[in-house]
């Protein structure tokens, strides 16, 4: 069996069997890919592999790619699902992954953008163009939802209400939850649905509310392409999913509370919402700094 074969089966195994989502099923594939390859590399048979031979892989991954705890981290839980794959499999008689302990990642806070560069970033789009219509909408809404890319990029017309202004999305875990919008994004989208969408679909039938210049539902990928270009323009220093946290860090320091907008997140765990708390407490203080000079002095 190929690697290339022994991917695909893991793959297949994780979305029908494991009912893991098709983004964490992409990544533990893309870990097993990195660990087989090396394997092939070493010239090590996967039938051979021990606890330590894993322990080497990961100092490899560590000194050669240079790789931070929440990557190795990731990796672990990567060959833990392998493991277990390659042990229903009867290819391993045990899972030698759940030897191995996970790092604890020191959990930086997100780089968040201030509401003037969120502006800058969506006035550099040239809405002169059908393209760009698009994508201003596109955008806009991410940040006026606080949408994840992938959740932009699988929401479906149906699920869009504009006279409402609410949206029904489809996050982690497949659990849906309803959004708010902005009347901004309300007005860039109905733009965008009547004036663009319908030229770029022609007679196809497409479920997605955003498509390429095929007619075809963009990507993750083609939406990330699209805003490094956009971040480039604006000379800004951001991610999309800076959107999703400059959307909840500008909340809170807005006054609405924290149970709110983990709702809004679609967070199943209060505890992930609170790093936003973090972050607004840092720009207090960068605040506090800048106009508050008598702790300078001396």
């Amino acid at each position: 069996m190929t690697i290339e074969d022994l991917l695909l089966r893991f793959h297949s195994d994780m979305v029908s069997v494991e009912r893991l989502s098709e983004n964490s099923a992409l990544t533990y594939e893309e870990c097993a890919k990195i660990f087989l390859y090396w394997l092939s590399n070493e010239q090590i048979k996967l039938a051979g592999v021990t606890p330590t031979v894993l322990v080497s892989y990961l100092i490899w991954r560590r000194n050669e790619n240079k790789c931070d705890n929440l990557t190795i981290a990731k990796d672990i839980s990567g060959l833990r699902a392998l493991g277990a794959y390659l042990v229903r499999q009867k290819m391993w008689e045990e899972n030698h992954a759940m030897f191995l302990e996970r790092p604890k990642a020191s959990r930086s806070l997100p780089k968040v953008l201030s509401v003037e560069q969120v502006d800058k970033l969506l006035d550099s789009i040239d809405v002169t163009e059908p393209l760009g219509i698009r994508d201003r909408a596109l955008f806009e809404l991410i940040y006026s939802c606080g949408l994840r890319i992938s959740e932009a990029a699988g929401l479906k017309v149906e699920n869009l209400h504009l006279k409402e202004r609410l949206l029904i999305v489809r996050g982690k875990g497949d659990k849906e939850r309803m959004v708010p919008f902005g009347e901004s994004a309300r007005e860039k989208l109905e733009q965008y649905l009547m004036e663009v969408r319908p030229i770029l679909v022609g007679n196809k039938i497409v479920p997605e509310v955003f498509v390429n210049y095929k007619g075809q539902p963009m990507s993750r990928k083609g939406i990330w392409k699209n805003f490094k270009a956009l971040e480039v323009k604006a000379g800004l220093h951001a991610k999309v999913h800076t959107l999703r946290h400059s959307f909840a860090t500008h909340l809170l320091a807005g006054g609405m509370d924290l149970r709110s907008v983990q709702e809004l997140l679609g967070h199943s765990d209060l505890a992930t919402t609170t790093i936003y708390t973090h972050v607004d407490d840092k720009q207090l203080k960068e605040g506090h700094r800048e106009f508050f000079p008598g702790h300078n002095r001396g």
